[in-house]
């Protein structure tokens, strides 16, 4: 299983490269919409880089219910782990 921190890094550098949101103003609280000013459009593309990073297509599902970076980060943690389980 990947670490939560490292997770929480990629993701981070991808808002900073992708959005330039300065990595101080991206905390596991801060909301994607109202704190870090992202829109739909940006929740689209950090999802389709978020694909690369864990190996597979991700459902809009996975998604649905994401309105924080720890939001973003549980669902990617989620499709890691539930590749992982299907690994086995």
């Amino acid at each position: 299983m990947v670490p939560q921190e490292q997770v929480f890094r990629k993701i981070s550098d991808l808002m900073e490269e992708l959005f330039e949101v300065p990595k101080s103003d991206i905390k596991m609280e801060s909301k994607l919409y109202d704190d870090l000013g992202l829109d739909s459009i940006d929740a689209i593309d950090l999802i389709g880089e978020l694909q690369s990073f864990v190996g597979r297509r991700l459902k809009p599902e996975d998604f649905k219910t994401v309105y924080t970076v720890g939001d973003v980060v549980k669902a990617a943690e989620d499709v890691l782990s539930e590749q992982k389980d299907t690994t086995l």
